[in-house]
């Protein structure tokens, strides 16, 4: 049985997923995917994990660092994601960051980051699903995390 693949994007539509800035180095150059696919897998040992495509050139540029650094953006950075993932101008310039122990960048105006060393790419179909062992957690600014669904950023109320 083939799935209609506009079917299979409305249905996938319908459920709500975090907003992720997978942030990691190509030698001196910061380099950053927008993702929507992350989630903890293990506590024991700490691991979490995120998909992206194969052609992902930011990915592919991180990638040989074997580390990155997942920044969780607030429900008010909206047009900050929006750089990112256009990539129509320098997404960095004006940008706040850091390096971590990983040595990959956080952003300093999330709501909370995950550094990582790469524990495993694994082929997932069109997709890679990368798996990172966490070394480091921090909690950002006090926000609601952003939320993306059915095409538009939104956030959670409590």
């Amino acid at each position: 049985m083939s799935i209609d693949e506009d079917a299979y994007r409305q249905v996938m539509g319908r459920y709500p997923t975090g907003v992720t800035l997978v942030a990691g180095m190509d030698g001196e150059a910061p380099q950053a995917v927008v993702i929507g696919s992350f989630t903890s897998v293990s506590v024991d040992p700490p691991l979490v994990g995120f998909f992206t495509g194969h052609q992902a050139r930011s990915w592919n540029r991180m990638r040989p660092s074997g580390a990155f650094c997942v920044n969780v953006f607030a429900d008010d950075q909206a047009d900050l994601c929006g750089r990112f993932f256009m990539k129509d101008t320098d997404p960095w310039e004006g940008v706040e960051w850091e390096l971590t122990a990983t040595g990959s960048p956080r952003l300093l105006a999330c709501v909370a980051s995950i550094d990582c060393k790469i524990h495993e790419v694994i082929e997932a179909g069109d997709h890679l699903l990368v798996l990172g062992h966490v070394e480091e957690v921090a909690l950002g600014r006090e926000a609601s995390p952003m939320v993306f669904l059915g095409g538009s950023y939104g956030k959670f109320d409590q």
